[in-house]
């Protein structure tokens, strides 16, 4: 995942990923390009496999004598991360194709392991259809585009309407502020025993989950500083928005409103809050993605008929309710040719067989993704696939992105474990920022570090 996260042994995580070598893949054959990507560890949900299969039957229809080797990397999302960044390192283990997460794009292009793709992109004319979001979320610090990005996604509440109902809670909650989500939380507490009232990813097991679906959920919407200073290109220290943000999760869990922390710091939380707590009643309102329904639908790991009339949906709100009232995070994922391929030019026919706008609408409605192409946006197809759709859309124009920089990877990390720290009660706020504050000052150095009045 990142430079601080576990690194799987090679053949153990072959073998997790149904795989039967270390070196080699695809080797000397240059008729044959593999496509890495990441199969999730219940065993159940094979979206991305059963769309990849048929993007291998039309491109070996169409390229007649070439050949596409999936290679599903079985993992959770951080080992997926190390995974992909050890096969990148040499000419012998690299993919031709990898689908890379855009937090990560400037830290491997700044490790040597992606190809740019400006030489392809500038005579392909489906380019024009990417919304200029999307494309910068695919740029290295160095200007070129490194990927071309399938999707993205919002984030916002997610609450059981039946819970709420027993709780004497709207059918039609929309929070203006922090401490309404609070309350009704305790609300719930209070009303309906034996049910988590709200779960927010924390800590280190649950990876970018974590940083980005919890911490930097709360801390764009304190509107004080950001975790980045673009202005003078630093890294912010000592900021109240960051111990802000890290108090809401600390009283999450001190008042006993989220999950056990043994559960909350569950490698597998996000996998159990959408195919267990949620469609099971067990938990009442959730701070997730846009594409929870995807699990839910007939053909998702865990099909529930009745999601569109239980589940509503509500902006996650700002601190105290300051314009423009509602905060979302968005990141998204692209296809990428790894700089140890050989067959580029190969590998590129890969992803323009990706992203006909068929096959573009396609992925984006089976992995409810929020579109990031404007023939995609607009078919009826994606208009009409899943309840909510609209919803997520709208949430675009209240979305943060993370800072794309090399050096993310080490500082999310670092968030989480700030968030660990107070989720278990290891540390007050005050010294989970802290150890933060110096933990960012080893990671950007004394002089990529910008600091804030500590003082309340």
């Amino acid at each position: 995942m990142r430079p601080t996260a576990p690194v799987l042994l090679c053949a153990a995580a072959l073998a997790a990923a149904s795989l039967t070598a270390c070196g080699g893949g695809s080797g000397g054959d240059p008729d044959t390009v593999k496509i890495a990507y990441q199969r999730t560890t219940d065993n159940k949900t094979r979206i991305m496999d059963d769309y990849l299969a048929g993007i291998k039957r039309q491109f070996e229809r169409t390229h007649e004598g070439k050949k596409l080797q999936l290679v599903p990397v079985q993992a959770s999302q951080a080992d997926y991360y190390a995974k992909l960044q050890q096969m990148m390192r040499s000419p012998k283990t690299a993919p031709d194709v990898v689908r890379e997460d855009t937090f990560l794009i400037n830290s491997d292009i700044k490790a040597g392991y992606l190809r740019p793709l400006d030489d392809k992109l500038a005579g392909w004319k489906e380019w024009s259809r990417f919304a200029p979001a999307a494309k910068a979320a695919a740029k290295g610090e160095d200007g070129k585009t490194y990927g071309v990005p399938d999707g993205t996604e919002t984030r916002g509440l997610w609450f059981n309407k039946e819970i709420f109902a027993r709780a004497g809670l709207p059918a039609d909650w929309h929070p203006r502020t922090w401490k309404d989500v609070l309350d009704a939380a305790r609300t719930v507490k209070e009303k309906v025993p034996g049910v988590t009232p709200l779960n927010v990813y924390t800590g280190k097991a649950p990876g970018e989950a974590a940083t980005m679906q919890g911490f930097e959920m709360l801390l764009y919407g304190t509107g004080k500083d950001p975790l980045y200073d673009p202005a003078v290109r630093k890294w912010v220290s000592g900021s109240r928005g960051f111990r802000d943000a890290l108090e809401f999760v600390r009283t999450v869990f001190a008042d006993k409103l989220g999950p056990d922390p043994a559960d909350a710091l569950d490698p597998a939380v996000d996998n159990r809050v959408a195919t267990d707590w949620l469609p099971s009643g067990k938990l009442a309102i959730a701070l997730d993605g846009s594409w929870l329904g995807k699990y839910w639908q007939p053909g998702g790991s865990r099909p529930w008929p009745e999601w569109t009339s239980v589940m509503g949906r509500a902006p996650f709100p700002t601190q105290n309710g300051a314009a423009p009232g509602a905060v979302s995070l968005s990141g998204g994922w692209t296809w990428s040719v790894s700089a140890g391929s050989g067959k580029a030019d190969l590998a590129w026919q890969v992803i323009e067989t990706l992203q006909t706008a068929d096959n573009a609408t396609e992925w984006t409605v089976r992995d409810a993704q929020i579109a990031v192409r404007d023939d995609v946006a607009a078919s009826r197809k994606y208009l009409t696939s899943m309840p909510g759709v609209d919803f997520f859309t709208a949430l675009v124009k209240f979305t943060h992105y993370r800072p794309a920089l090399p050096v993310y990877p080490q500082v999310s990390s670092a968030i989480r474990d700030a968030m660990e720290a107070v989720t278990t009660g290891d540390a007050s706020v005050q010294r989970a920022a802290g150890r933060y504050d110096e933990e960012l000052k080893s990671i950007a150095g004394e002089a990529g570090v910008t600091a804030r009045e500590r003082a309340r």
